[in-house]
């Protein structure tokens, strides 16, 4: 079994929890000293000679960050890490040199049976961060990879590949977003990994902008409000230096999007929250430097492809992962290319302006619906960052809506909801964050006829920690009730939703803590629900 690791503690607030001892250094290191000159600088296409083996300065510890694995096909994943002595330094602690860091993947724990090996430059101008995109793996397997570094050696981290085209396996998988270091501590995230899942989605807001105390007081961001390049690079680090959000990094892959607050709050496009420089909010020209920075450090901290990299203050974020013939996943990026959020992004005020903005923009939108064409799958389940269905907390005709989810933008909504109910698109399936709540709908063209047909279903996670403990209350309240009847289900507690699907069956259980504003919560299964491949809408189970 593979041991589930962290790295040992250091001076900042890691909350680090015990693990087993990590995968001992001694294969690794008599694996790499056969690499010479067979290990391939990638992105340069030149040997990696013994010159270029180790840098000649020793690097101490560079590893504080962890590893992690992430955006899996059925040959081949991202490794990443990041060099990172001084993890709060806005530089890491690590000098201004390229740093050649070594990697390896093997089909068993103690890499005694060592599959690939190569070596990858860690830039300054990157944060001296690692993207190693690793192919010739075979699909749906199991393995483990590590790190090394003048003499320092990583711990060990499992991943796993995507099925092949053509075949049907069963899936496990968690989804998860919102993340709040003030508000509380990432136990969920343990939980989460215990249970070993092929890959983990995150739909967002893993992490906040915010400075220091204005979000809660059970942990203290570092720093101001992110603006710079280098407080979002220490912010991320900061994140990263959770004992327990590492932990599940080692066990699963990540496939990642975004919300908000990897960059501002409520943003849209290049439109921040506040946008008039009258108030000391400044200009759309000065936002656009932040949100390429926000990119940039959001890319250098997650495990995405290096051609994801940010161009200018653009980032494409939005692809497709087929699962086999059980599942394919497009992840959608809602943040990048929306039209500003309407009525003034006033929650509950409904109106014509609301058909008029765009969510995902042209290109996005008919990517989208040429997946459902082609898809082979099964299953088309679509990760995305906010609330899909109609959420009405005005009681009457009047529809209200939650203006920065797809309330406000009703047009786009429609758009896919419509193509999916004309061209006949089957088991389609929502899955939704930002919300700090759980919740089940299922999903109508039309929400305020209840007697129409369904058409997909929604899955939304709670978050991790944000909004702190929760009440524990399974009801909505009345205008809720009364006013969604698509809705099917609603917990306020924090966790994630863990899924088993197969060709003929979605399953979702909802994970929950009941608090955590302390460490060490237990978790539980608050409700599960299925879909029949087949037969829209969900039911309890």
């Amino acid at each position: 079994m593979f041991p589930p690791r962290h790295r040992r503690s250091s001076n900042h607030d890691s909350d680090r929890s015990s693990a087993a001892s990590p995968v001992s250094r001694r294969g690794f290191l008599g694996g790499m000293a056969g690499v010479g000159a067979g290990a391939v600088l990638l992105g340069t296409g030149t040997a990696a000679g013994p010159a270029a083996a180790a840098p000649s300065r020793r690097i101490a510890d560079p590893f504080q960050l962890g590893l992690a694995s992430g955006d899996p096909l059925p040959d081949g994943v991202v490794l990443w890490t990041r060099l990172a002595p001084k993890p709060l330094d806005f530089d890491g602690g690590m000098p201004g040199r390229i740093v050649p860091v070594q990697w390896e993947i093997a089909l068993d724990e103690k890499f005694s049976k060592v599959v690939k090996r190569g070596t990858e430059r860690a830039l300054p101008e990157e944060a001296h961060t690692v993207h190693a995109d690793v192919r010739g793996l075979e699909p749906h397997h199991e393995y483990f990879y590590r790190f090394r570094v003048d003499g320092e050696i990583s711990e060990a981290g499992r991943t796993r590949t995507a099925p092949a085209p053509g075949t049907t396996p069963e899936l496990h998988f968690a989804f998860a977003s919102c993340s709040n270091w003030e508000q509380g501590y990432f136990t969920a995230y343990r939980h989460m990994a215990a249970e070993r899942p092929d890959m983990v989605f995150h739909l967002g807001d893993y992490l906040y902008e915010y400075a220091a105390g204005v979000n809660g007081d059970v942990r203290t961001h570092a720093g101001d409000e992110m603006n710079e390049l280098g407080e979002y690079r220490q912010r991320h680090a900061q994140y990263k230096t959770d004992g327990d959000l590492q932990l599940v990094h080692s066990v699963s892959p990540f496939i990642v999007t975004w919300d908000d607050h990897e960059t501002d709050n409520n943003y849209a496009d290049l439109v921040p929250e506040n946008d008039d420089p009258e108030q000391g909010n400044g200009s759309r020209e000065e936002f656009a430097k932040r949100r390429a920075a926000a990119y940039q450090a959001y890319w250098e901290h997650m495990p995405l492809r290096r051609f994801r990299k940010p161009v200018d203050t653009n980032l494409p974020l939005y692809r497709r992962f087929r699962y086999g013939d059980t599942a394919t996943f497009s992840v959608l990026d809602s943040r990048q290319y929306r039209d500003d959020q309407p009525y003034n992004d006033k929650s509950q005020v409904s109106g014509p302006d609301q058909w008029k903005t765009n969510m995902l923009g042209d290109e996005q939108h008919a990517w989208l619906e040429k997946g459902f064409d082609e898809s082979k799958s099964a299953w088309n389940v679509v990760p995305q960052q906010i609330y899909f269905a109609s959420m009405d907390e005005v009681e009457g005709e009047d529809p209200g809506g939650y203006n920065d989810g797809w309330d406000g933008y009703r047009a786009s909504r429609d758009r896919i909801l419509g193509y999916v109910e004309e061209k006949g698109i089957d088991n389609v399936v929502v899955l939704t964050g930002d919300v700090h709540k759980h919740w089940v709908n299922d999903l109508r063209r039309d929400f305020e006829k209840p007697e129409t047909a369904v058409v997909a279903s929604e899955f939304v996670t709670t978050s991790i920690t944000s909004n702190g403990d929760g009440t524990g209350t399974n009801d909505p309240g009345s205008v809720i009730r009364s006013e969604n009847p698509h809705t099917k289900y609603h917990c306020d507690r924090r966790g994630y939703v863990s899924c088993h699907v197969s060709r003929d069956r979605y399953v979702a259980d909802y994970q929950v803590v009941d608090f955590v504003s302390k460490k060490d919560a237990p978790i539980r299964t608050d409700a599960s629900f299925e879909i029949e491949a087949g037969t829209p809408g969900v039911r309890q189970r």
